[in-house]
């Protein structure tokens, strides 16, 4: 026998996984009824890989927010990004891409309605009907594709019936969090529900510079949900919802670095006898970081300043002698930074949505839902999170690119860095190396969906519609460093007058304001104004040949219409403000769908079956490439990168046995995966490239109630991914331990590849051995420079390095050596997932006790495509407890948890930065141990 919840769609917590014994009266599982396909089904006769949670259940479980779903649903990985997003990635799908006209893999929605930009890793769940994750690809049903799957929030909607509830919470670190809803039927056509949550919470680290608490959180959230049903026929509903955060919050984890000295010599011939000089040169030939692991006890080091942007801007004025973090570790806390100020986080979401649903005729519903949402987001960090060992120099360093210049170093250095201190309008009065960054972004949305459909009685329904949604989009990604700013101010004060100019040319502006306003080009800037137009028709339809055997088709076509008004990175280009580029435009037209079946046999050793396979092709477009800095390296990039497609393979079986008592689902599915969007960061300019791949799995979910109050839970996932025919260069490391080549700094620092004889030849020239040259660090900023084509497609030494040219001191010139990327993993897909939960509840008098524990595991995976040792990240695992009691007579409900209860700092991703940053690692990290009580009451 099966239990099935029969509510409205309006009923929170339909789903009894967390109920206390009193309620349940037998061991008989009771279903949630879910809409996964746009209509009201029990879960397990939806032919969809579909898990599905209640309010109540968010609650035993501790799945406080989107980053929790990991815990409880197979094959899925969450991790936050490196400027402000995540990426909620399943079976192998997300989004591992950095362009501002991206789309992600998994699409999130909000009551059926697509949120681009959305909170899913800040806010947390409250007040909700239930949340659904709908594995595989999606397009028929839902407003925009998505390859990966889709995340689903439904929120409870006002019924008929008074009731509210509220609900405080105080654990360590400080946190305090509560959380209620008020339902108030006001008359028979109209009902209101009001709900919010606040949450305020101490760092989970230290600002060891300031002493204050980094990552500490504090957030509020509200929504208003008006319904109005004036006939039968008829029912709408209005919502407003609206989150706002304010406070320290880290936007990304430690920054790891294995510091990378420079080679010892340059195949055997050394640097300058000159130490001012030679310490330059070797600096020149350094990338900043190494390629370790990132659980080695050296990458806790720092980044090699002189291998950075900012740290040859140093070395051009005479600032900095040498690394500028020279012999500096870190803390080996994850959770502690070192910041010259605390980090900035706020963000600002309201979303309002209007549904209505006709009942044109008895057996044809239209259904029209309209969402806009406006979203608002600032974050400011250091840029390193951890300070310099040494100041800048009083008098500069001898070797300097104004050494020439009458009086710069008795005179003009100090008059304009008087005791080494230099003025920076963005990271103030600063006598030490100092880098700051900037993201934000703002975002407007509009999308609408009109839907109709049916419920003959007869064997063909269907459910079809059209979609638009308009998005616009704009935001900085600023990168602001004092060295660059006093290189800049000297430059200015010899072509103007004025070091703090602003203006035309020849004036490099020097923007005043603290924060920044895009008029000066003394920081890195990335500015992209983006817009979408985005359009589909699709429906399935459905035929029912028999009593249990349904076929569904669905079909789609799609246009994405995507512009993009570019702007140059104007660093330390002579002018004022952004400047434009012009109007970039990409646009794609694609069909997509799914067909299959499913069938409901008597197999006899069950109460109910259902088997289901499908097709389905899923697509995501694709978009444009960000416009890159002069110097971007010596191979051309393209203006835009292609779509992803996926041409899904899907067999499943949901089982119930035993009387109703057990529950068993299997799922397997192959992916045969085109076009995967992954990104690398180039000399400040996200690169995006297409490879193929293909991907496999199987999921397994169970739960289980053998006797009364009892009851246990498993979900497994299995996933084998592999890229297919595929190469990139490593941009950590270009050479590949190939003997004969040598790694150089260009003079944007960013990186290339020539033969370790070229490299020799720079030497010896920067070195003053060759006739007609002094000793200059300096000369070697044009190796990476092309002089000419020749030799273009050269093979160097049979290197594997293809070489894009020639260089003025005759040596060829390459990206790297291309590896082979084929057989290796997708990024942050492990093989296994892992999740086992058991709970129990009994009675104690009039009250109801449940105890809960859910742990979860995954294996070791990669961040990176390249699946290199520098890339692996460890297996991890997690452990949560809840205990509440509650009576029901009187509505109180009392209960303690404790989450991560290992305490253990899981590695979730890390983001590579690019050359010209020293390519250090910004690495995500799961949240510390955490526990604490709660009270609850409703009426």
């Amino acid at each position: 026998m099966r239990r099935v919840l029969v509510a409205s769609a309006s009923a929170a917590a339909l789903i009894a996984v967390a109920a206390p014994a009193s309620a349940q009266g037998s061991n008989v599982i009771e279903e949630l009824v879910v809409t996964a396909q746009k209509r009201e089904e029990a879960l397990q006769d939806v032919p969809i890989a579909v898990s599905a949670f209640s309010q109540e259940t968010l609650e035993r479980a501790r799945i406080d927010g989107g980053p929790n779903l990991v815990l409880q649903v197979p094959n899925v990985q969450f991790s936050k990004g490196n400027f402000t997003g995540y990426n909620f990635q399943i079976r192998g799908i997300g989004s591992k891409l950095v362009s501002g006209s991206g789309d992600a893999g998994t699409g999130i929605h909000l009551n059926n309605a697509p949120l681009i930009a959305n909170n899913l890793f800040e806010t947390e769940f409250y007040d909700m009907e239930r949340v659904e994750v709908l594995r595989g690809p999606q397009g028929t049903l839902y407003g925009r594709n998505a390859t990966g799957g889709v995340v689903n929030l439904l929120t409870a909607k006002p019924t008929d019936t008074f009731e509210a509830n509220i609900r405080g919470e105080y654990g360590n670190y400080n946190s305090i969090k509560v959380r209620g809803m008020v339902n108030m039927p006001i008359n028979d056509m109209l009902a209101l529900r009001v709900a919010g949550n606040y949450l305020k919470r101490d760092g989970y680290g230290e600002n060891l510079a300031t002493g204050n608490d980094a990552d500490d959180r504090d957030l509020w959230g509200g929504r208003a949900t008006l319904s109005f049903s004036p006939t039968d026929n008829f029912r709408t509903w209005l919502l407003w919802d609206h989150f706002e955060e304010d406070d320290n919050r880290s936007r990304i984890g430690k920054q790891l670095c294995t510091k990378d000295l420079g080679p010892a010599n340059i195949g055997g011939l050394g640097y300058s006898a000159i130490p001012p000089v030679g310490q330059i040169q070797r600096g020149l030939f350094s990338q900043g970081c190494s390629p370790s692991s990132i659980y080695d006890d050296s990458a806790l080091g720092t980044v090699n300043s002189q291998a950075t942007l900012g740290g040859l801007f140093g070395a051009l004025g005479g600032f900095q002698t040498g690394d500028a973090y020279a012999g500096k570790m870190q803390t080996d806390d994850v959770r502690d930074i070192e910041s010259l100020f605390d980090p900035i986080y706020k963000s600002k979401t309201d979303i309002y949505e209007f549904n209505a649903e006709f009942d044109v005729t008895e057996n044809v519903t239209l259904n029209w839902l309209s969402a806009y949402t406006y979203y608002k987001l600032y974050t400011r960090q250091d840029y390193n999170r951890y300070l310099p060992s040494t100041n800048f120099n009083t008098t500069p360093n001898p070797v300097n690119a104004f050494a020439a210049v009458p009086g710069y170093a008795t005179a003009i250095y100090p008059s304009l860095f008087p005791g080494g201190v230099i003025n920076d309008p963005q990271n103030g009065p600063q006598n030490r190396f100092t880098t700051s960054d900037i993201s934000s972004s703002y975002t407007e949305q509009w999308s609408h969906e009109v839907r109709f459909q049916s419920n003959y009685d007869g064997p063909f329904n269907y459910n079809v519609g059209g979609m638009l949604t308009r998005f616009k989009g704009t935001g900085d990604y600023y990168v602001m460093f004092n060295t660059g700013t006093g290189y800049y101010q000297i430059n200015n004060l010899f072509s103007t007058g004025n070091p703090n100019c602003s203006g035309p040319a020849p004036c490099v502006t020097i923007d005043p304001n603290a924060d920044p306003n895009r008029s000066g080009h003394n920081y890195y800037d990335s500015y992209g104004p983006y817009r979408l137009l985005s359009y589909a028709a699709f429906g399935e339809f459905y035929y029912q040949m028999s009593d249990t055997f349904k076929w569904t088709l669905g079909l789609r076509y799609t246009v994405d219409d995507k512009q993009v008004i570019s702007h140059s990175v104007s660093l330390g280009t002579p002018g004022i403000g952004p400047v434009p580029i012009g109007l970039q435009k990409v646009k794609f037209k694609e069909p997509t769908g799914r067909f299959g079946f499913d069938w409901k046999p008597d197999v006899g050793f069950t109460d109910d079956t259902l088997v289901y396979a499908f097709y389905a092709r899923g697509y995501k477009s694709g978009g444009l490439n960000p416009p890159f800095s002069p110097g971007i390296g010596v191979v051309p990039v393209p203006a835009s990168f292609e779509p992803e497609f996926i041409n899904s393979y899907e067999i499943g079986t949901k089982n119930t046995l035993a009387g109703g008592s057990l529950v068993l689902n299997l799922t397997g599915f192959y992916y045969d995966y085109k076009g995967y969007q992954v990104s690398k960061i180039i000399n400040r300019t996200s690169i995006n490239e297409n490879i193929d791949a293909q991907v496999m799995g199987a999921e397994f979910e169970t739960i289980w109630q053998p006797v009364d109050g009892l009851r246990l839970n498993a979900q497994i996932g299995y996933l084998n991914t592999e890229i297919k025919d595929a190469s990139s260069i490593d941009t950590f490391n270009r050479t590949q331990g190939v003997a004969g080549l040598q790694l150089v700094k260009s003079s944007a620092a960013s990186n290339c590849v020539v033969s370790t004889a070229a490299a020799q030849t720079a030497l010896a020239i920067s070195n003053g051995q060759v006739p007609g040259f002094t000793p200059n660090p300096f000369n070697l900023l044009g190796v990476c420079t092309l002089a000419s084509a020749a030799g273009a497609g050269t093979n160097i030494n049979g290197t594997g390095a293809i070489a894009a040219g020639t260089n003025a001191f005759g040596g060829l010139v390459s990206e790297g050596v291309s590896v082979d990327l084929d057989g290796n993993e997708l990024p942050n897909s492990p093989e296994w997932t892992v999740s086992l939960g058991a709970q129990y509840s009994w009675t104690l008098g009039s009250w109801d006790a449940t105890l809960r524990g859910d742990y979860y595991k995954q294996t070791k995976t990669f961040a990176r495509i390249y699946n290199s040792a520098a890339d692996r990240i460890k297996g991890w695992d997690n452990l949560n407890f809840t205990f509440t009691v509650q009576n029901a007579d009187n509505g109180i409900e009392v209960g303690a948890f404790v989450k991560n209860a290992t305490d253990e700092a899981a590695v979730t991703d890390f983001y590579l930065t690019d050359d010209s940053s020293g390519l250090f690692r910004n690495v995500f990290y799961t949240e510390p141990r955490t526990y604490g009580i709660s009270v609850a009451k409703r009426w």
